[in-house]
């Protein structure tokens, strides 16, 4: 299968969100995660914004202008969500209420230091938003990411060149090459793509990888 599209990603993240968990999906490919939330499973998603109890994006046709979610895209809401002032919204995020966040990453370090709101390019604007609250006040951050940049140049490292979101944060990485816990600062690889060999992964990561034990193929549907 080789490496995964950003829907496999996100529907790889949603088997891991456990029942009855509060979760945040920051702006861009971490939304998706919403859409792959097994039926069955109770989780509870929050947007900065206000919204508590966001469903999966509605069908065409079906949006509603006035319910959007905090990257500005139409949302759905499930039965028994709530809206309430974002400053509400930050309370239960400052206040440690949300047990993970799923953000996007220019960058992420050894030691689970996260670089997700600016880079050194000054052509790009940087824009934190509840980045920062959320990467100290969830209690496990999951990354989404690719593996490289666009030109080859590893986005896991010993260390982050760019400016921290957070340091130490990052419990968990989602990439299109494999799954990766952080302990003890290290990168511990759970998962690998088919067809992508260790010495391939290690190649393309700026800093040693530990191979768990039960390390297994990463899998998902073709989406």
């Amino acid at each position: 299968m080789g490496k995964l599209n950003r829907k496999q990603i996100a529907w790889r993240v949603a088997q891991d969100i456990p029942e009855g968990a509060y979760v945040n999906l920051g702006i861009g490919a971490p939304e998706m995660v919403a859409n792959f939330v097994p039926e069955t499973r109770e989780v509870v998603i929050h947007s900065e914004n206000g919204l508590l109890g966001m469903g999966p994006t509605p069908a065409p046709g079906e949006e509603n202008p006035d319910l959007i979610n905090a990257g500005k895209k139409p949302v759905t809401l499930v039965t028994g969500g709530s809206i309430s002032h974002h400053t509400d919204s930050f309370a239960m995020i400052r206040g440690g209420h949300i047990d993970i966040c799923v953000l996007g990453a220019f960058q992420v370090s050894q030691k689970g230091d996260l670089a997700n709101w600016a880079t050194l390019d000054n052509s790009r604007p940087p824009g934190v938003g509840g980045a920062m609250d959320l990467a100290v006040g969830a209690k496990d951050v999951f990354v989404i990411t690719d593996h490289c940049t666009r030109d080859g140049q590893p986005k896991l490292l010993e260390e982050c060149s760019y400016p921290l979101t957070g340091t130490g944060v990052v419990t968990r990485i989602y990439s299109d090459h494999a799954v990766i816990d952080i302990r003890d600062n290290s990168f511990i690889v759970r998962e690998i793509a088919d067809g992508i060999s260790r010495s391939e992964l290690n190649r393309i990561t700026d800093a040693s990888l530990v191979f768990s034990e039960d390390c297994s193929l990463m899998q998902a549907p073709n989406l």
